[in-house]
Formats: structure tokens, C-alpha cells, sequence
């Protein structure tokens, strides 16, 4: 039987998971406030309540007037950065935020498709690799294995490719080389999630007059859904966030917004503010995302790690 929590450690766990809530979220409401601070305000030093006028509730001053009630707090906010970033700079930063989209999107879709399949025949089919003794396990952990080094390895090759491909500087070259680094932990997800789908599903349909395609599309993901969201979300969050090859592969066309946020300083100056504005933009749809489907995040990691 499961043992109750006694008061001194519900106490530390709920203590502990606040003070990790805390550092997780610290750094967002610091962007959220220099975002909204003046230059002077930034410039003053660390700063981390802002005073506004509170709706509806007045005071009486000195002179016996009433004056719109404002919370103590140390700046002022404004919105003047988040007005420049949607009007002034609207179009550079609608562009970059489109190239990243279309890079991360497709590579993510393109991972889903190939891991997918290739996660179903390590799990279905038998392979032997005669020359190296290789097995199924030996092959999945030959695929895994790939994102041990670091992709930094891999950057003069990749420019060198490239550049004969004529792929700098493209949203397909960025698609391929986003695809490439997600498609190891795509196959090992869902390897291991079929792996726990009773394989008597996909025989009864063949046996009623299915052909394994057929079984694959219409029992087998359906049944998958979590794995495939997983996966989908970290493949996105990767491909969305990747700085390093977005930097390499691309000169002004493809540029996405890790490198347009990275470049601020020497195309603006020290502008935290703005800065700070723009990096809220480029979180915000990970962040959504995250939320709207954490219970699949959750329920595709568990299951795809427990193997039938």
C-alpha cells in the first residue's frame, strides 16, 4: 500500500516545486518588465515593479482633489517598445518570424512522417544486418546514436554540401538539415511506443481484408496520437529554437529568429527593451503550444518508455 505523505514533507515538496516554478518563470517576467520599462528606467539599474493607475479607485490629494489611485511600484511601464514592434519593425520581424515558422513546421512534419514509418518496421518486421551481426536493438541504437555528437561537428560539411547544392541561404535547406537532427528521436519514440500497442490490433484488421498500409493509417497511428503530438512538439521546440545552423546556412532570406534576436546589438545597439520585446514574440508560440498539449507531451513520453 502506497504510504501517505506526512505535513513536513508535503510541505517540502510544495516548497520545492514553487521554488523551481520560480526560476523557471523569473526570466520571462524579467523580459516582461524591461519590455515595458523606458530607456531611463532600464538604464537605473534592476527594477522589478511597475506602478499603474488602478480603475475606478481615486484618493484625495493634499489640496483635497481626487486624484486616479497609483500603485506603489519602482518605474513607470510603457508601451512604446511593444508599439515600435508591431508597427515600425512589423515587417522585418513578421519576415524572420515566418522563415522560422516554415523551417520548424516542415521539419517537424517531415520527422513525424519518416520516424514514423521507419519506428513501425523496426518495431514490426525483423532486420538483420549480416556483415555486422546487427539486429533491430543494435540498428535503433545505431540511429539514437547520431545525436551523441555535437552538431557543431557537422557544419563545414553541411556548408560544403550546400554550397554545391545551392541550398544556402533557403527554407529547404534549413528543412533538411532540421530534419535530419530530429529524425533519431523520432524513430526512437515511436519505435517504443508501437512496441507497446498490442500488435493483435493490426491482425485482426489484415484478417478482415486490410493491407498493412491500411492498418498502419487507421489503427496504429490513431492509436499513436500522443507519441506523435510528443514528438511533433520537441521536434518544433528544437527546430524553432536551433541557432547555430540558422546562423551558417543563411545570409538574408532564411533567416530566422534566433539569429535576428542574436544580431539586435550590432544592428541596434544595446537596446534591452526592445530586445527583451522581441524575444517574448519569438517564445510565445512555443509556450502556447506547450501548454495546449502538455497532457499528450506527458502521456506520449510514458507510454512510448514502457516497452509491450
Amino acid at each position: 500500500m502506497r504510504k501517505k505523505r506526512t505535513f513536513l514533507q508535503s510541505v517540502l515538496l510544495y516548497a520545492t516545486v514553487l521554488f523551481w516554478c520560480f526560476i523557471v518563470l523569473f526570466p520571462f517576467y524579467w523580459l516582461l518588465t524591461t519590455s515595458i520599462k523606458t530607456q531611463i528606467s532600464v538604464s537605473r539599474g534592476p527594477k522589478y515593479l511597475p506602478s499603474f493607475e488602478v480603475p475606478f479607485i481615486t484618493i484625495i490629494d493634499e489640496d483635497g482633489n481626487e486624484v486616479p489611485y497609483t500603485t506603489p511600484g519602482d518605474f513607470t511601464p510603457t508601451g512604446q517598445h511593444w508599439q515600435d514592434l508591431f508597427t515600425r519593425d512589423r515587417d522585418e520581424v513578421v519576415r524572420h518570424f515566418r522563415n522560422s515558422l516554415i523551417a520548424a513546421s516542415g521539419s517537424t512534419i517531415l520527422a513525424l512522417i519518416i520516424g514514423s514509418m521507419a519506428g513501425y518496421g523496426l518495431s514490426r518486421f525483423k532486420y538483420y544486418w549480416g556483415r555486422l551481426g546487427w539486429d533491430n536493438e543494435n540498428i535503433a541504437f545505431w540511429i539514437i546514436s547520431n545525436r551523441f555528437l555535437p552538431p557543431a561537428l557537422f557544419v563545414v560539411p553541411f556548408l560544403l554540401i550546400y554550397s554545391r547544392l545551392g541550398l544556402i541561404d533557403t527554407h529547404s535547406g534549413l528543412i533538411i538539415a532540421y530534419t535530419m537532427f530530429n529524425l533519431p528521436f523520432a524513430v526512437w519514440i515511436m519505435r517504443d511506443f508501437f512496441n507497446g500497442l498490442p500488435i493483435e490490433l493490426e491482425e485482426s484488421a489484415m484478417i478482415d481484408g486490410a493491407s498493412r498500409v491500411t492498418a498502419f493509417l487507421r489503427i496504429v497511428l490513431p492509436l499513436s496520437a500522443p507519441g506523435l503530438v510528443a514528438v511533433a512538439i520537441f521536434s518544433f521546440v528544437f527546430s524553432w529554437n536551433e541557432y547555430l545552423y540558422a546562423l551558417m546556412l543563411t545570409n538574408f532570406e532564411a533567416i530566422t529568429m534566433p539569429v535576428l534576436i542574436a544580431g539586435q546589438n550590432n544592428t541596434r545597439g544595446i537596446q534591452w527593451w526592445f530586445i527583451s520585446a522581441l524575444t517574448l514574440t519569438a517564445v510565445a508560440p512555443v509556450v502556447v503550444i506547450g501548454l495546449l498539449l502538455e497532457r499528450y507531451i506527458t502521456r506520449g513520453l510514458v507510454a512510448g518508455a514502457i516497452k509491450g
